[in-house]
């Protein structure tokens, strides 16, 4: 068995087993909202710049950005929490302060910030949902955008109060936005899960139906091949 064949014989194995326990459970996917660009953006500098995005499972909005072009990076992770309780099982408490979130890195001559967001607000998750996202069930799974400069917090804030303005959603936004204090990638099975396991029931019902809406809703800066965190050999 090549070594490709082998990890995800083995990613397969822990998703039945986090299936089995509850972990991610699968329900119906949330719908699309067409929504407009952001009115304010940032001045596109050079070089790499991050961005970090928590909304629900990290495995499906971490699927959304790495299929965005302009997109160097996408890592699953946790952020609002200490270093000490980044770990998964302890995390799932929902008592560390941390989420489930996605560390990405992105060329803003490519892709802006503004433009990460209205991904992030369309199609990645739905940011009305307080404390949960769709199955999932706890302060892991809120709805946050962790900025790292005053540039990124104005355009996030800004950004928030014209949907909530336009009423684009039913109900209104909930998304918190907070200093990031740190960000703690996850364990290595949890990082292109979507991609190695694309039959896996929470994937096919949950995080599938994002990826075709990014394709849809944004051909323009949709790519059809990933970008990855672990590099597949043999």
């Amino acid at each position: 068995m090549s070594t490709s064949s082998h990890r995800r014989s083995l990613a397969a194995l822990l998703a039945a087993t986090l299936f089995s326990l509850g972990v991610c459970a699968a329900d119906a996917a949330e719908d699309a909202v067409v929504i407009p660009p952001p009115t304010v953006d940032e001045v596109a500098g050079s070089g790499t710049e991050t961005a970090i995005f928590a909304g629900g499972c990290f495995w499906g909005v971490q699927g959304v950005f790495q299929h965005v072009k302009g997109v160097e990076s996408a890592v699953s992770g946790y952020a609002g929490g200490d270093a000490k309780t980044a770990q998964y099982e302890t995390v799932s408490t929902g008592s560390t302060g941390h989420a489930e979130s996605v560390q990405v890195k992105f060329d803003p001559k490519q892709v802006s910030y503004g433009k990460l967001l209205q991904i992030f607000f369309s199609v990645a998750h739905n940011p009305t949902q307080l404390n949960f996202q769709g199955p999932d069930r706890g302060t892991q799974y809120r709805s946050a955008v962790f900025v790292s400069d005053p540039q990124q917090r104005k355009v996030a804030e800004s950004y928030i109060g014209q949907l909530d303005k336009a009423h684009v959603f039913p109900q209104p936004i909930v998304t918190k936005v907070s200093e990031t204090t740190g960000f703690y990638p996850a364990e290595a099975y949890h990082q292109d899960f979507l991609t190695l396991n694309p039959t896996y029931p929470y994937i096919v019902y949950n995080d599938l139906p994002k990826i075709e809406n990014l394709k849809s809703l944004f051909p323009a800066d949709y790519r059809g091949k990933p970008v990855l965190v672990l590099k597949a050999k043999g």
